[in-house]
C-alpha cells in the first residue's frame, strides 16, 4: 500500500489552523501596503548556477536540486550537480528578489519597496517550528543606501508583529562591517571571515564556551579564537569605539538603535547583540534579528545586502530586507492561543435541498456575510437532531434553518 504521509519535513494543514494563517497573512499583508510596498511574486524555481553563486551560506548545503529532462540529462560516473540538476528550488526570497529587480528594474520605481509572501524550501533537519518547506513573509526596499530604510523596514517588520498580538518582542541589530574587522584584528584572514562567523552563528544555541571549542577544532589558533571571543562578549554600545575603528559603521549603527528605541514606544526592545551574524554570506552592512519569550529561535531577521544585484546587472544597486518566519509565529500563537479571538463569527445556515430556492437561500446567506458572519451552506437531512449534534464542533457561533429562524440558535 502506497503511503498517504506527507513527505519528511512538510506537513498537511487542517482549516482550524488555515483560518488562523489566512488572517495573520492578511494583517501581516495590510501593514505592509499601508507603509507603501507592493507585492510581487517569483518563480520557486530558479536556475542552479544561480542559486550557487549566491553566497548562501550553510543553506547552500539544503538545496533542493532538479535533475535535467530528456537528452540533457548525461548520467556518467563523474559527473557533478551542475551535469546533472538545471535548475533547484529557492532557499529563501532575497535571491528571487535581486534576479527579480535585475530583470525589472526599468519598469519598477527607485526606490522599489517589495512584498513577498511565499514558500521556500531548505533540505534539513526537520524540527519543531522548523520545515523543509516553509513561508515567509518579506519587505525589502531596493534602491537607498541610508539607513533610512533600515528604520522604515524594522518600524514596518515590528508594526506587523503588534497587530498579530506579539508585544515585548526585541529586535537585535549587528553590523556586518564591525564584525568583520574584529575578526581580522584579532588574527584571522580576510578569507576566513566567512567560516568564523558560522561559528558565532551559532552563540545562541551552544554558548560561548561552545563556539570557542567549535573555532579551535577548525584549526584556528588559540592567541585568535581568546581575542575574538573577548569582543564578542565585552563589547557592547559605549566601549564600541575601543574594539573597532570604522567611525561609519558606528554610526550607522547608533543612529539605526537610537530611531527605532523612539518608535518602540515601550511596545518592544532595541538592542545591540554583537553575537548576532545571520547566516547568509550576502549581507554587507547592518543585520538584525527578532527574538521573542522563551523560544530558542529567532521570528524575523534580515539585513543589508547591497552586493547581491550586481552579480545579475552591469550596476550595483543597495539592497535591504527584513524577513517574518511565518511558520515560526504560527507555531507561538498556536502555543499561546492567542488567535481564537481573532477569528470572524461563523454560523450554518441549513436549507432544504428539495424545496428551498437556492437564489433565495444564497441571498439569505450574503445578508449575514454582509453583517460579517462567514456562512457556511448546509443541506438538511432526515436526522437532522443527530446531523446538528454533529455540527457542534466549536467553531461556529450557531446556526439557522433557512425560512424559520430570524436569529441564530445555539447548538
Amino acid at each position: 500500500m502506497i503511503s498517504s504521509k506527507p513527505v519528511r519535513g512538510t506537513r498537511d494543514i487542517l482549516p482550524d489552523e488555515m483560518k488562523i494563517r489566512d488572517r495573520l497573512e492578511q494583517q501581516i499583508l495590510a501593514v505592509y501596503r499601508a507603509h507603501g510596498f507592493s507585492r510581487i511574486e517569483t518563480p520557486v524555481m530558479e536556475n542552479l548556477e544561480l542559486l550557487l553563486g549566491s553566497d548562501g551560506g550553510e543553506n547552500l548545503k539544503m538545496l533542493f536540486t532538479i535533475l535535467k529532462r530528456g537528452e540533457k540529462l548525461k548520467l556518467n560516473q563523474d559527473a557533478s550537480v551542475l551535469d546533472l540538476c538545471d535548475m533547484g528550488l529557492r532557499f529563501d526570497l532575497t535571491l528571487p528578489l535581486s534576479r527579480f529587480y535585475s530583470n525589472n528594474q526599468e519598469g519598477l520605481e527607485t526606490p522599489f519597496k517589495a512584498i513577498q509572501i511565499g514558500n521556500v524550501f531548505r533540505a534539513e533537519r526537520p524540527q519543531k517550528g522548523r520545515f523543509r518547506a516553509f513561508k515567509q513573509c518579506d519587505i525589502d526596499i531596493i534602491g537607498d543606501p541610508s539607513v533610512h530604510a533600515e528604520i522604515e523596514l524594522m518600524d514596518t517588520t515590528a508594526k506587523a508583529l503588534l497587530a498579530m498580538g506579539f508585544k515585548g518582542f526585541t529586535i537585535k541589530v549587528n553590523h556586518r562591517q564591525l564584525l568583520s574587522e574584529v575578526i581580522i584584528k584579532a588574527g584571522f584572514a580576510i578569507d576566513q571571515v566567512g567560516t568564523v562567523c558560522i561559528s558565532l552563528d551559532k552563540m545562541d544555541k551552544i554558548g560561548a564556551d561552545g563556539v570557542t571549542k567549535e573555532l579551535l577544532e577548525k584549526g584556528h589558533g588559540e592567541e585568535q579564537v581568546e581575542k575574538l571571543m573577548a569582543c564578542v562578549t565585552g563589547v557592547n554600545l559605549d566601549n564600541l569605539d575601543q574594539w573597532v575603528a570604522n567611525v561609519g559603521a558606528m554610526g550607522e549603527l547608533t543612529e539605526v538603535i537610537s530611531t527605532v528605541k523612539t518608535l518602540a514606544k515601550d511596545n518592544y526592545e532595541v538592542v545591540f547583540d554583537f553575537s548576532l551574524i545571520r547566516g547568509m554570506g550576502y549581507y554587507t552592512g547592518l543585520i538584525f534579528e527578532v527574538s521573542y519569550g522563551p523560544y530558542g529561535y529567532s521570528i524575523a531577521g534580515g539585513g543589508r545586502y547591497d552586493n547581491m544585484i550586481g552579480k545579475y546587472s552591469k550596476v550595483s544597486v543597495p539592497a535591504v530586507g527584513f524577513s517574518i518566519g511565518f511558520e515560526r509565529i504560527i507555531t507561538i500563537l498556536m502555543e499561546e492561543q492567542q488567535n481564537a479571538q481573532q477569528i470572524d463569527p461563523a454560523m450554518i445556515l441549513f436549507y432544504d435541498s428539495q424545496t428551498n430556492s437556492m437564489v433565495e437561500v444564497i441571498s439569505e446567506a450574503d445578508r449575514w456575510r454582509s453583517n460579517g458572519y462567514l456562512v457556511n451552506l448546509v443541506a438538511m437531512k432526515k436526522k437532522f437532531g443527530k446531523q446538528i449534534a454533529a455540527w457542534d464542533n466549536g467553531q461556529y457561533e450557531g446556526f439557522l434553518v433557512f425560512g424559520r429562524d430570524e436569529e441564530i440558535k445555539n447548538f
